[in-house]
């Protein structure tokens, strides 16, 4: 069997983690329509407690910029939709996940998608949170790869320490070509996450490839790359990604911009506190 197809089904068998709790995996089922409806979302999460406290959290936290406070699931539902909601969902398990084993790649994570809703805010973009929850999960084909499949993870961290090459030319001389970028767009496509959150997932290391979600794939592309450059958390290297000249286009930004831009998210991650997410 080709180890491609092969990779792929192991990742679509998953469809949820081992810590996945039920209600979200109900969540996950359900498609975004106009017939869904704000209660009866809030309800099903509602039944999970500790779920609930968690995705408060993270809709409270400083990435969101909400400026008053948010004390119930369906005021955050009026507030950001479905999509968005849904995602978060997400974050949460995938960043207990991190924040027990993967403690760099949880504040890499935390720190582009704070990166991810300056940028967005910068340019005006419309629903800036989504963006900045496709930051929190840009990622999650790491996650699914250090969890699901350890000896694979474990192969491609030492080649990145013994021939010092990034960890995504390692992942494709690992897994056959496939990166954490498709990993997390499998899984995010059996998830029924939306386009603007898959996209920046499966292409934030190839935004030109992008083809419904381009502009939330540059400010994620973006947000990675000066995260990395400022050095906040690991994304399981020390090598900067190159930022893509279609990328700034796309965005309105020129070389000469990112000095400014560095300095703006650095100012962003510095009142940063991981501790609010634990």
């Amino acid at each position: 069997m080709d180890e491609k197809l092969d990779i792929r089904k192991r990742v679509q068998r998953l469809k949820s983690l081992p810590t996945m709790p039920g209600v979200v995996n109900e969540l996950l089922g359900m498609v975004e329509s106009e017939d869904t409806q704000v209660s009866a979302i809030a309800e099903i999460i509602a039944t999970d407690q500790v779920l609930t406290a968690k995705v408060l959290r993270i809709v409270n936290s400083p990435f969101y910029g909400f400026p008053g406070r948010i004390s119930t699931i369906n005021h955050a539902l009026v507030l950001l939709g479905f999509s968005v909601i849904k995602g978060i969902v997400v974050s949460a398990v995938v960043l207990d996940l991190m924040a027990d084993s993967l403690v760099g790649l949880w504040e890499h994570s935390l720190a582009v998608a704070t990166a991810s809703d300056k940028i967005a805010r910068l340019v005006k973009v419309e629903e800036p949170e989504e963006v900045s929850t496709a930051g929190l999960l840009h990622d999650l084909g790491k996650v699914i790869v250090a969890v699901e499949m350890r000896e694979e993870s474990q192969r491609i961290l030492e080649l990145v320490r013994q021939e010092k090459i990034p960890f995504i030319e390692a992942e494709k001389r690992v897994l056959d070509g496939v990166t954490h970028c498709q990993v997390g767009g499998w899984l995010a496509e059996e998830w029924n996450l939306s386009p603007r959150l898959r996209e920046p997932i499966i292409n934030h290391h190839q935004p030109e490839q992008a083809h419904t979600a381009e502009q939330p794939t540059a400010i994620v592309h973006l947000a990675n790359v000066l995260t990395r450059a400022l050095q906040f958390g690991s994304g399981g290297d020390p090598y900067i990604p190159q930022i893509s000249q279609s990328a700034l286009d796309l965005l309105g930004f020129r070389v000469g911009d990112l000095a400014h831009l560095l300095r703006v998210v650095d100012e962003a991650l510095d009142g940063l506190d991981t501790a609010d997410f634990l």
